[in-house]
């Protein structure tokens, strides 16, 4: 045997950074303050337990009692400025349902340097079977561009002070 699991199906990844002039505890803040959330990943509500093995849920559409989407997950490691990893969600869209079966695990690793700090987001357990690419490739764009948003928020809440 050569140690692999043939029963654990084979999954692929994506990992974005950005650098932010700001200190690792702002950009720490606005990744599990509800109205932060709201504002750079434009959702229209957020919960957020901010602690070891806490939840952070975040939901889009307008209707609070039938959203659009609603993502859940636990924070299965908070390290308060540095680093949050989250597994164990749950996705709904009332759109339908994923074509495919996934364990997400995304991590938020943020590290200073001396022009403020940076973040790095991994996220991991997409299928490599072609009927989740759509999905993964919309996860890129999409984490491309709230990475983005969350800088701008970060900075301007900063320039805010």
């Amino acid at each position: 045997m050569n140690g692999s699991n043939p029963t654990q199906a084979a999954v692929r990844a994506m990992t974005e950074i950005v650098a932010i002039s700001a200190t690792c505890q702002q950009v720490f803040d606005a990744l599990i303050t509800p109205s932060a959330i709201s504002t750079w990943w434009q959702a229209n509500r957020a919960i957020v337990f901010p602690e070891q093995n806490g939840i952070w849920v975040a939901s889009w559409g307008d209707d609070i009692d039938d959203p659009d989407y609603l993502t859940a997950a636990r924070m299965t490691q908070f390290d308060p400025p540095n680093r949050i990893v989250m597994s164990d969600y749950n996705y709904r869209s009332k759109f339908g349902e994923l074509p495919f079966q996934a364990s997400f695990v995304t991590t938020f690793d943020i590290t200073a340097t001396d022009e403020g700090c940076t973040l790095r987001v991994s996220q991991s357990g997409f299928p490599l079977d072609p009927v989740a690419d759509n999905f993964y490739r919309g996860c890129c764009i999409g984490w491309q561009t709230s990475l983005k948003q969350l800088r701008d928020f970060v900075l301007d809440a900063k320039n805010q002070l």
